[in-house]
C-alpha cells in the first residue's frame, strides 16, 4: 500500500480526515491491502477480511475501516446481511451502481426504499475474479 495515504473515519459531519504522520498499525495495513484488492461489483464482508487475514474478527476490522478506510473501497466491505452502511447509503449505492454490484430490490415498506446487496452474487471469495485472478498473499 503507498505510503502517501491519507486515512480517516470519512464520516459524515467528521473533522476531515488528517494525513497519518506515523504509520498505521499493522493489521490497518493489512486489512486496507484486503479492501484493496477487491474487484469492482463485488464485496467481502467484515468477517471474509478476518477470515482472509486469519487473524482478528469482525469487529476489527470494522474498527478499522470505520478509523482509517476513508482512503480505500469502502463500500466494498460490507455487513454479512446486505444491509448498507448506515449514514452512508447513498454514497455507498452510487459506488455500487457505477459498478455494477449486484443489488436485490427494496421492498416498498423498507425505509427510504434503499436495497440490498445482493451477497450471493456480489460476495468475493479473494480469490476468483480479482486482480490477476490469482490466489491471496
Amino acid at each position: 500500500m503507498s505510503e502517501d495515504r491519507t486515512r480517516g473515519s470519512g464520516r459524515t459531519g467528521d473533522v476531515p480526515p488528517r494525513p497519518v504522520t506515523a504509520e498505521l498499525p499493522v493489521y490497518a495495513e493489512r486489512v486496507l491491502d484486503v479492501a484493496d484488492l477487491i474487484p469492482p461489483g463485488r464485496v467481502m464482508t467484515y468477517g471474509d477480511v478476518a477470515e482472509w487475514l486469519g487473524d482478528g474478527g469482525p469487529r476489527q476490522v470494522g474498527r478499522v475501516m470505520a478509523l482509517y478506510g476513508s482512503a480505500a473501497p469502502w463500500w466494498r466491505v460490507v455487513r454479512a446481511d446486505g444491509l448498507l452502511l448506515p449514514g452512508h447509503e447513498l454514497r455507498a449505492l452510487g459506488h455500487y451502481r457505477e459498478e455494477g454490484t449486484p443489488l436485490k430490490v427494496a421492498p416498498r415498506a423498507a425505509e427510504g426504499h434503499v436495497p440490498r446487496l445482493d451477497m450471493k452474487r456480489a460476495r468475493w471469495d479473494g480469490v476468483t475474479g480479482g486482480p490477476g485472478d490469482e490466489a491471496h498473499i
